[in-house]
């Protein structure tokens, strides 16, 4: 498809919608990829922890008027490719802090890490465009095609090669607290598909007018965009009119003690890391000793002891003489398995595992929760056997991959709490993949170490994600980081009490309780594909009624 002539345009009595999109559609070379990787880039305002999705409505439209251009799949796929990493780009910069932690070994990666990922996660968005063009439509019905394509590309997204689902498009419809309740509803990845549609469609249809626009056009364009996101303001209105209710005897102490990531593995802090746990632990919110007197629950975040503890003797005595009688310690640590014997030798066969460790009173073990999802480069390497000849290592601590835990994933059973899914770190992320057996939790418990990422957008991002999660199962979320964000997040994803980025200190909270199965937690991803079938309808119909 052509852009219509300067000539043509100064004839026409087309509006000035009609003009900005046969401009879009006109550009070429360099301009046409700075407006494709701007518009991208902007979208990513519609995120935590600025939330602006509006923006969404002026950056989408764009992204159609470049499939628009388009004459064929491959030159779609280059304008997603293009949208793509600059929604990328600016959605994951914050990687990079990572490669400074230990700027002497890594940081020559730095450059190739904040390009590379975006690079290789926009594909998938080329792809979503190459689709659409395959099946564009006029009209209306093209928005729904463009949906479809998206929605469908963003949940392969968050599964293949292991999947990395951070800040699917949905996301943008989950702020404010309200709209977040959809989650309930249809997922991430249903309000993936929504949110490409309401987004790009009222100006889309404005533009699509050669005539100067009437009132009921622009009210029937900005019903079919507004109109959706208003009746999901509405039924979140409705869901948090619930009141709220409590786990009974059961309170929680959650420590977060931001030990700066730098220091957290080196052998010379290692004791005074878990001294400050302690110490920590044994004092209220106000900073007045109590030896954690009335506390149920324990939480430490991932690794929090950075060393082996179950190998480890004196700290296993020193969390005997912390926890008082009927208390719990949940903690992240890991650990070796087998583990190791008495002459501290390894086994053949022997891995490491990051794991969520439960300690009764007397520093037993009364559960264990492997994690089963691990970061690429940074609990193991991909390929590792080449890519180790050209200096690239994992950038956790130590050498060798951390081991896979069971799956599917199994539940805790902690004295006093609801059956408890576990999950470390970026696991939170995977929106219909946390709870993978049959029984129900009653409580998610996530434990992370955000302290590699800095002063940056990313450990925001996490947390809501990590909201939505709660929202989704309807059961409510302890979540306890190292650097944080730590928070008591309720299954309507209202944080209760939370303990913000770098500080250091603790949170006593009781536990919600959980819902009834919302529509999400029962159905999952048959969501999105309702979703995507009803569009493949509405796409149909408008298409028709065109003609």
């Amino acid at each position: 498809m052509e852009a219509p002539s300067q000539t043509a345009l100064a004839a026409s009595p087309g509006t000035a919608l009609a003009a900005l999109r046969a401009r879009v559609m006109g550009l070429s070379g360099w301009k046409r990829a700075a407006v494709a990787i701007a518009a991208g880039g902007l979208s990513a305002l519609a995120f935590a922890p600025i939330f602006a999705f509006p923006v969404l409505f002026l950056t989408l439209p764009v992204f159609v008027w470049l499939i628009d251009a388009s004459s064929g799949w491959r030159r779609a796929a280059s304008a997603g490719w293009l949208f793509g990493f600059g929604y990328f780009f600016c959605n994951l910069f914050w990687v990079g802090e990572a490669f400074l932690v230990e700027a002497d070994k890594f940081a020559w990666l730095l450059p190739f890490a904040v390009t590379l990922l975006p690079a290789g996660l926009a594909l998938f968005w080329a792809a979503a465009a190459a689709l659409a063009r395959r099946f564009w439509l006029p009209g209306l019905a093209r928005v729904f095609v463009f949906a479809i394509a998206l929605g469908v590309v963003e949940w392969l997204r968050g599964h293949v090669l292991t999947g990395f689902p951070w800040n699917v498009l949905g996301y943008a419809l989950t702020y404010p607290l309200p709209l977040m309740q959809s989650a309930a509803l249809f997922g991430a990845y249903g309000l993936t598909a929504i949110a490409a549609f309401v987004f790009p469609a009222p100006l889309v249809m404005m533009a699509d007018r050669d005539e100067r626009l009437r009132f009921a056009d622009v009210a029937r364009a900005i019903a079919v965009g507004v109109g959706p996101i208003a009746a999901l303001c509405l039924y979140g209105a409705w869901r948090l009119s619930a009141p709220e209710a409590f786990v009974p005897d059961v309170k929680l102490r959650i420590v977060q003690p931001s030990v700066p990531q730098r220091e957290k593995w080196m052998a010379e802090y290692q004791r005074r890391i878990f001294n400050d746990h302690i110490a920590l632990s044994l004092a209220n919110p106000k900073g007045e000793t109590d030896s954690l007197a009335g506390i149920t629950h324990l939480v430490w975040p991932e690794a929090a002891m950075p060393f082996f503890p179950l190998e480890t003797p004196a700290a296993l005595d020193m969390l005997a003489a912390m926890l008082p009688q009927g208390t719990t310690l949940i903690t992240g640590g890991i650990r070796h398995d087998p583990p190791l014997g008495s002459d501290r030798r390894l086994l053949p066969g022997t891995r490491v595992l990051n794991s969520i460790l439960v300690f009764n009173e007397a520093a037993k073990v009364d559960a264990v929760y492997d994690k089963i999802k691990l970061v690429p480069f940074g609990e193991y390497v991909p390929m590792e056997s080449a890519l180790s000849h050209i200096g690239i290592e994992k950038l956790t601590h130590g050498r060798g991959a951390f081991g896979e835990g069971v799956t599917p994933r199994p539940l805790m059973t902690i004295p006093g709490l609801p059956p408890a899914l576990g999950l470390v770190c970026y696991e939170a992320l995977f929106g219909g993949d946390v709870v993978q057996g049959a029984a129900r939790p009653g409580v998610l418990l996530n434990v992370t170490n955000d302290g590699w990422f800095g002063q940056s957008t990313g450990p925001y991002q996490h947390f809501h994600q990590s909201r939505i999660r709660a929202v989704e199962e309807g059961v409510p979320l302890i979540r306890a980081a190292n650097n944080g964000i730590s928070a008591v997040v309720d299954p309507y994803g209202r944080a209760l009490q939370t303990l913000g980025l770098d500080v250091r200190g603790i949170i006593d909270s009781g536990l919600p309780q959980a819902l009834t199965p919302p529509v999400y937690a029962r159905a999952g991803d048959w969501m999105l594909a309702l979703v995507l079938a009803a569009f493949s309808m509405m796409a149909a119909i408008s298409a028709k009624l065109r003609r």
